[in-house]
């Protein structure tokens, strides 16, 4: 008895289920889904936003921090100077008091040398995630496009079926033998597998239809050629015996 009620809950459950997805208004249906997509692209741009803003930030404090170090080398190396020009003029007293200050000042330019690389290697990290970012919005921006004219095309489609939907009724009325009601025809039956069968392969043609995959490895090939190119340009500076120059990053 028990497992008779408890088939015969989960048929009941089923076909109140599928009882719901028809009654359900498709027009209704395709708002959410758009709004759904809207929220979800606000939210991706506003994560993009913070990693974009994260790399700012550290490029402020990448650039004092290099503006740091170029003092405190200036100033080590005008304290020898000073040092070397009291020794020459005898003044043993004062060019020790320089070469104490020159020695502190060497010490914190080391300090400082250190955090300067830790910032470049954060900056770098940055500089990556954001534009993996940038990639990201754009991209959900193009899906959201598709979807916005998705939507125009269901809504025409919709309403062909609407129409054609009362008339076919209209043509049902006019028939003089009509069935009882209570009875289905194999016409009826035969139209609701072929409506099923049609709405599977429209949805299996939406998701042929998906430009993510394609979008994913044109990105990826850009990626690979920048940094093919930036790996050739490494070469050639380590051929021709050249160091790259500490400077602040150019902000993109």
């Amino acid at each position: 008895m028990g497992s008779l009620l408890r088939r015969a809950w989960r048929y009941l459950v089923a076909a109140l289920t599928g009882k719901l997805d028809e009654l359900s208004d498709p027009k209704i249906q395709i708002e959410q889904a758009i709004e759904e997509a809207k929220v979800q692209h606000q939210l991706l741009s506003q994560q993009a936003a913070a990693v974009i803003g994260n790399q700012r930030e550290l490029e402020l404090k990448l650039t004092r921090s290099i503006e740091e170090t170029e003092k405190l080398q200036a100033n080590a190396r005008q304290a020898l100077l000073l040092a070397k020009q009291s020794k020459e003029a005898g003044d043993d007293a004062k060019a020790a008091t320089y070469e104490d200050s020159a020695r502190a000042f060497a010490t914190r330019l080391v300090a400082a040398e250190g955090t300067m690389q830790d910032l470049h290697g954060l900056h770098d990290r940055a500089v990556q995630a954001s534009d993996q970012a940038r990639a990201a919005v754009e991209q959900n921006a193009m899906a959201l496009q598709k979807k916005l004219a998705e939507r125009t095309r269901l809504l025409g489609q919709l309403d062909q079926a609407k129409m054609q939907e009362r008339m076919n009724e209209a043509m049902s009325s006019m028939t003089e033998l009509a069935p009882r009601q209570d009875t289905p025809t194999l016409e009826a039956v035969r139209d609701k597998i072929e409506g099923r069968y049609a709405r599977a392969l429209g949805q299996a043609e939406l998701n042929q239809s998906s430009v993510e995959a394609r979008m994913l490895e044109v990105e990826k090939a850009s990626i690979d050629v920048e940094g093919a190119a930036r790996l050739e340009a490494i070469r050639e500076q380590l051929e021709g015996g050249s160091a790259p120059q500490v400077s602040p990053p150019e902000p993109k």
